[in-house]
Formats: structure tokens, sequence, C-alpha cells
């Protein structure tokens, strides 16, 4: 829907609805408006939303109206709706919420705020209303909605709708002036409206009535719409019978309002309270009949259309009349309805609410159709939730539905439950072995032996077991028999912070688990409709670039990037490009760098990867903390005690980030305290690498910090970690900060480590200082628009243009050749092509004539 200001028509529904207008009302309203948040707080029936609706209708601003109910405690639902909500009103501003999930930490909400601020207009007033707030109890959307109501947005005003006061902290906002209160006080009508009123009803009741009314109903707007009703109904001189006010609401409403409808149509109402769907769609849908929906139309009163959201909304008193009636449906209608509301929510993307349809329905079968849908990579809460559906569902479902117990384990992987999902799929496989053969029971063998490998990939970091693979040679023997083909995005593996997911450093150690997952990925990806392809060169790619050899790293990883795409596996391509880009600032290409990462900007359009922005924004902060432009890195990773809503398995490389950060900005306290809570978190997964990269970096901002025996005792430790399997680049990429500090523990590490080795690590760590500043100084040229960088002449090739820019940079010729992973001779012949090509006789005017020809991109370069 396009974005359009709401003129006095865009409310108006259909029928013959009435609205009082009450100038008063809408002069409270208008000023407070004006403030940042404004309470509306009433019992029923007190014309809260009647007030608030018919004021914006008129109102000069962009309105969203959110609906909230019981289902809105579920997180995702709440999402979903929040979105519909602004999209009528702001449709780029839903777009790009729709791309995001639910804020439930600092990092994701920061991207959230990010989108009003840049999705809205300063000159336009916005408001956003949360109608029937009170329904609200789930502290995860109490929290969302306490920091985003109190967020500073000068032209967007939150207005609560509720029958109580919302249980939010909004102290600060009263302290400042900008919260307003409209109670029901406010609301009841006095009595010149109730006669205005009964004006628009055309019925003139004496004074005397009016009085008793105003008395029975102490301006209640509904319980005197009733009563009006109740007169214009009487035959003529009838009086006024307060009783039935007093007495029994729900009598006046079965009496003036259902009881002259046709039984058809009361059944459907009361089949209606059922759902929360109430979608026109939907509704004409259940109907079946279009004289019904016709007969609902004409009881705008009651259940009001809102053309702004295109839905129904029934007044909370006729639905609890509806709800208690709900007896007399037949247990047929309720399951009719349950499932043809499930199926138009499934086929409408409204997931979570099929499942819940579809568990009142008690039809498994479709419910795990449609988690069939959902991608592999699933938050927690959300994995819980379906659990919790699962933990209720009859046992005999798990007889008559064998997938349904694949599900439940999934789940139990999902939330690292792994001994209880292990325990329970042996069961299952050990029960469907031994019964009759079927497609669907093929079908489950194959999903029970892939999560049993999978179980075993995820463990084997800390019970150094690499016997797995032939879990997944029984699921392709079961796969065979049955062909049943799954695709992303629950295809799609989650990654670790690290590929080679190996805890200990006993060499060779990281090539058993490499040689497992090698054997997994031809087996996985056929069972599994892609999934794992290319992590097997990935794992190589990453362990030949720990040691140094990114030239062999850079091979592998170009293939493991060929492979994820194949099977789209985007987690996996986004992991390869972030190597690649490693790879790229190692030898100081900038151009590379710039390829790269908008290869990785193009997988944030990827829906079927549900991850990108956490994975995209840990990524790029990587790189952005190593050339120093901390201002570029995401505000979510600056938070040094945030507890992230990542699997624990992935946290590593968000602490890595966060901890390069502080060191960027030369805060080595703040790196210390971070790579500390590092050592809090769950220790499953204390994978090498990562353990020494870590270590690494505590030594040198312990050196910083003038801490000589802790830092050298750090040093020692990564090098202990490291030795065994000759990993090299966590020092290197550590470029002058680790070279100093190397030169200064050189006595202090022997005998324990040869010298030769420490050597090569502090000649990397030099030659690698250099290349990180030629492309921090290429960044900030292209950043300023000076002139765009990289460019080269024909004369040369590839190689040759590399190694004239290192020698513009001042590096040695075997400083060139250990980066370069080749020869000091080939370095040697290489610059005496260049040489020849260029008619110079020495590095210095080899350089000079480069410049002046454009290929080094500045006349100002390093030489």
């Amino acid at each position: 829907m396009p974005e359009k200001r709401f003129q006095s028509n865009v409310f108006l529904s259909p029928g013959n609805q009435i609205y009082l207008e009450r100038p008063q009302i809408d002069r409270l309203l208008e000023e407070s408006l004006q403030k940042q948040v404004v309470i509306v707080s009433a019992g029923a029936g007190y014309g809260k939303t009647q007030a608030v609706y018919s004021f914006v209708r008129h109102y000069s601003a962009l309105v969203g109206w959110v609906q909230l109910s019981e289902r809105d405690n579920i997180v995702k639902r709440f999402w979903e709706n929040l979105i519909a909500g602004i999209g009528a009103g702001n449709s780029k501003a839903a777009a790009r919420l729709a791309e995001i999930d639910f804020p439930e930490t600092e990092r994701e909400f920061e991207r959230y705020l990010a989108i009003p601020q840049k999705e809205t207009r300063t000159d336009v007033k916005y408001v956003l209303v949360y109608d029937d707030f009170h329904l609200i109890h789930d502290e995860g959307v109490l929290r969302f909605m306490e920091r985003s109501i109190t967020s500073p947005f000068p032209n967007i005003t939150s207005v609560l709708i509720s029958r109580a006061e919302p249980p939010l902290d909004l102290r600060g906002l009263e302290s400042k002036g900008l919260l307003a209160r409209i109670t029901e006080e406010d609301l009841r009508f006095d009595r010149e409206e109730v006669v205005s009123y009964f004006g628009l009803l055309d019925i003139s009741p004496s004074p005397q009535t009016v009085s008793s009314i105003y008395y029975d109903t102490e301006g209640w707007a509904f319980a005197v719409h009733l009563a009006g009703l109740s007169l214009k109904n009487a035959p003529a001189g009838a009086a006024y019978v307060n009783q039935a006010l007093r007495s029994n609401i729900f009598k006046l409403i079965d009496s003036e309002i259902v009881a002259p409808l046709p039984v058809p149509v009361q059944r459907f109402l009361i089949r209606l309270s059922l759902i929360e769907h109430l979608v026109p769609d939907l509704l004409d849908e259940l109907a079946g009949d279009a004289s019904i929906m016709e007969r609902v139309r004409e009881m705008d009163s009651f259940i009001r259309f809102d053309v702004y959201l295109n839905v129904y909304h029934i007044h909370h008193l006729f639905l609890d009349y509806l709800k208690g009636r709900q007896g007399e449906l037949t247990e047929y209608e309720k399951q009719d309805l349950w499932h043809r509301t499930a199926a138009w929510c499934a086929a409408n993307g409204q997931k979570m609410d099929a499942i819940s349809y579809y568990e009142k329905a008690g039809d498994y079968e479709r419910l795990l159709g449609v988690v069939d849908t959902m991608s592999s990579i699933l938050p927690n809460r959300t994995a819980r939730m379906l659990l919790e559906i699962m933990e209720r569902a009859p046992a005999e479902i798990y007889d008559q539905i064998a997938h349904a117990q694949v599900l439940r384990t999934g789940l139990y992987l999902t939330l690292e439950m792994f001994d209880k999902s292990r325990e329970e799929l042996i069961a299952v496989i050990g029960k469907l072995e031994a019964g009759p053969p079927s497609l669907t029971v093929y079908r489950t063998l194959t999903g029970c032996y892939n999560l049993l490998g999978f179980i075993g990939m995820n463990t084997c970091s800390y019970t150094r077991d690499y016997d797995y693979v032939h879990y997944f040679e029984k699921a392709r023997q079961y796969y065979e028999l049955n062909r049943f083909e799954t695709r992303p995005p629950i295809s799609v593996i989650p990654l670790s912070s690290y590929l080679c997911r190996v805890n200990s450093e006993e060499k060779g150690e990281i090539e058993k688990y490499i040689e497992a997952i090698s054997g997994v990925v031809p087996l996985a990806s056929v069972t599994f409709g892609g999934c794992t392809l290319g992590m097997d060169d990935l794992c190589r790619g990453e362990l030949a670039f720990f040691r140094g050899d990114i030239s062999a790293a850079e091979q592998l990883v170009l293939r493991a990037l060929q492979g994820a795409r194949q099977g789209e596996q985007y987690e996996t391509e986004n992991r390869a490009l972030f190597y690649l880009l490693r790879i790229s600032l190692a030898r100081g290409n900038y151009e590379a760098i710039r390829g790269i990462s908008k290869q990785a900007e193009a997988l944030l359009d990827e829906q079927k990867f549900p991850t990108r922005f956490i994975i995209n924004d840990i990524c790029s902060g990587w790189y952005y903390a190593h050339i120093g432009q901390t201002d570029r890195i995401a505000r979510w990773l600056k938070n040094d005690f945030e507890e992230s809503d990542l699997n624990s398995i992935v946290f590593g490389l968000e602490i890595m980030v966060k901890a390069k950060y502080h060191f960027s900005e030369k805060r080595y306290p703040a790196v210390l305290a971070v790579l500390e809570s590092w050592k809090d978190r769950n220790s499953l997964w204390d994978f090498v690498l990562e353990k020494i990269e870590m270590k690494a970096l505590e030594a040198v901002c312990r050196y910083h910090l003038r801490d000589k025996e802790g830092a050298f005792a750090a040093l020692k430790e990564a090098c202990r970690l490291a030795y065994p399997n000759a990993v090299a680049m966590p020092f290197m990429e550590l470029g002058k900060d680790m070279r100093t500090l190397l030169g200064a523990a050189a006595k202090n590490m022997a005998p324990e480590f040869p010298p030769e080795w420490l050597e090569k690590l502090r000649l990397g760590a030099a030659g690698y200082a250099k290349k990180l500043f030629a492309v921090t100084e290429q960044y900030r040229i292209a950043a300023e628009g000076r002139q765009e960088p990289g460019k080269s002449a024909a004369a040369l090739s590839g190689r040759e243009v590399q190694v004239l820019t290192e020698l513009s940079r001042g590096m040695t010729q075997e400083e060139i050749a250990n980066f370069s992973s080749i020869s000091v001779n080939t370095v040697k012949s290489v610059i005496r092509s260049i040489y020849n090509k260029l008619g110079a006789v020495n590095r210095v005017n080899a350089v000079r004539i480069a410049a002046d020809m454009g290929i080094l991109g500045s006349k100002n370069s390093d030489s």
C-alpha cells in the first residue's frame, strides 16, 4: 500500500455505524498527541477504541493501527502483527522490519531503531496505536514495547489503548512531561452527550428517562448505546426498563442484538469467537453464504470493519457474550473452523498462527507440514514454543506420525539437549526398524540417522569421537528407498564460530575432524537437500589460512564458495566470503575486498538465510575494527556486557569482534573484560583456534598495559596451543603490536619454541602491518573521493602489480615471499621483469615511474 496521509474518509467503514462527534474528547486527543506516549485506559465498553479511531480518521498524520490479542504474547506473532500495522501507513518501514526478527537483544533493538530513523520524514507526524494492550503479558514483548515507545522520536507518538494501566516503566517520560493519560472519567458521556447520541438514533426520550439512563450507565458508552437500542426497538409508549441493564448486560445483548438474527448467522458469529483472524477473504470463505456476511456487516456497531488493516474487530463485551455460547457448537463445527483457518494462515505466510490452529484441531500431520517449511536455524524462543506444542501432543500422535518424533528430537538438538535427543532417536530407530517397512518409515529413518550424525558433529569437539559418519551412511541407505527431497531453508546448516570444531591442540586433531567432515558432505548433501556442501573445503581452507598459507587457503575457500552456492548453503557462503576478505586484507588487496564486500551484502536479500543480518554485522565488524573504522561497526557489537542471542556455538566470533573493536580504540582493559566474559561461557565450545586468537590478543593488550609478566604468559599459552598445528595467522593479524611483543619476548620464549618459528611469526606480523596500513589508506582515499584506488596498467601482470605495490610499501623481498607464498628467487625474478617493462634501474625509480603511470594509484606512495 502506498504511503498516504489519513484524510477524513480513511476510517469510514461500510454500513450505518454511527459516530458521535465529541469535541471535548477530540480536543483532549489533539493535545495528548503532542506528547511522545498517550495511554487511553478504561474498562470495557467506554469507547476507548471508538474515540481514538474516530479522531484519527481526520487527524493529519500517518497512522499505524496494531490490534493486539492474546496470541501476540508469542513474539513472532506480535512481530508479524506489528509489521502489518505499520505497513498500512509506512510500507517502506514495514518492508525493512520484515527483513529482521523480533529484537530481543541490544544489537537487534538498535537495528530496529535505525529503521524508523531512516524511513520516517521529519516533516510528517506519525501515530502508532496499540489497541487492547492489556492482553499483553509476555515479558519479552513488554520489554520491547517499553524500550520502543520511550525511544526519542520527536515526530512519533505511541497510543496505548488498554483496560488497565500498562505494566511499563514510563516514569522517565512522565517526569519530562512527555506522557499523556486519558481515563474512564474523561471518556464517560455527560448528560448532554447522552441526549445528542439518542438524537442520532432518532429517539427523543423524556428528560426523566435520560436522567435514569445516565444514572444507570454512569456515562458508560456501550451501555448507553444498548439502552438507546432498547428504547428504539420498544413499542410506542413503553417505558425504559433499567433493571435489564443493571442485572445482566448479556441478556440485553441477547434480546436486542442477537435474537432477531437468523439462526445460521447466530451460529456463524459464535464460530467467529473461536478465531482471531477476521479477514474478509477468510470470513467470506467460512460463511459460504453471502447473505450471512451481509448481516454481519450490518452489525457494524459491534463488529467494526477496519479498512486500514482490512480486518473485522468484535467489541469485547459482544465477544465475551459469543464465547459464552461456544458450547452450542458441535465438535465438527469447531474442528472444521480451525482447519480452514489454519489452511488460510499457512497459505498467507502466517506460519505460527497456522501451527496454533492446527494444534487446536489436533491435526499434527498438517502442523508438521508447516514446520517443515521453516528454517532449521530457529531462534531459541521459537524452538521452545514448538517443543511445548510437541510435548502437549497426545502420545498416540507419535505412533501415528513417525515424523513427529524426528521433529521433537530435532528441537532438542536445536536447544543443545544432545543426550535427550540422542536417547529418543535411538529409541525411535529401534522401533521403526523392527516394524513393517514403508516409504514413510524410510523417510523417518533417513531423518533420524541424519540427526544422530549432526549430534556427533556438534559434540565431537569435546568428545573427540569422530566416528559419526556411519550415521550419515545409514541415512543414505534409507534415502535411496524413499527419495524424499528436502530443500532450503530447512536444509541450510548453521555454522559455529570456527569451521574446525576441535577443542584439543594435539597435533593432527584438526585433520581428524576434517577427515570426518569430508566423509559427511557427499552423504548429507544428498539426503538433506544440499546440506553441508562446501563445508569440507571450507574447513581445509580455514586451517590453511590459520597456518598462514593464504594461496592454498584461497583456492580451497573459492572451491567451498562454489559448493555452498550450488547447495544454497548461505551461511557457508557467507563464511567463505569472510575468509576471502581476510585473505585479501593479508595481501593488501583493497579492490578485492570491495568486491567481496558487495557479494556479502547481496546475501542480505536472501530470505532463506535467517541469521544474515547478525552474521553480516559480525564479519563486517571484524574488517572495520582492523582498519580502524570503528564508527562503521554495528552499535550492538560495541556493548560490553550484552548477552548474545546467538547459539552458544557461534558466540566466540561475536566476542572476538567486540574485543577487536575495543582494541582498535586502544581500550585495553575493556578488551580484557570482554575476553573474560568469553571464558565464562559454555565450555563445550572451547575451540583451539578460538583460544589461540583470544590468548594472542590478551598478550598484546597486557603488554600495552605494561604487564610484561602477564603478556609473556599469555603469549606462551597462545604459542603452546598454536605450535603443534603450525598456526600462525592469529599472531600475524595483530600486526605491529605482535611484532613488538615477539621482539621483546624472544628471550622468554626459549627454549620452548624454535627461534626460527618465532621469527617467522614476527616477520609475518611486520608484513601484515604494512599491508593493513596500505588498505587503511586506500579505504580512506576512496571514502574521501580523492581517487579510485587499485588501477593498474596493462603492461604489468597481476603478480607484478602486487609485488610492485608491496615494494612501494617498504616490504623486503623476504617479507613479500613469505606473504605471497612464493620463493625469494621468484620475487627477484618478478622484480627484474618489472624493471625491464618500466625501464627502471632500481626500486625507487620503479615506484616513481609506476606512480606517474597511475599503476600505484597515487604519486604519494610510501616509497
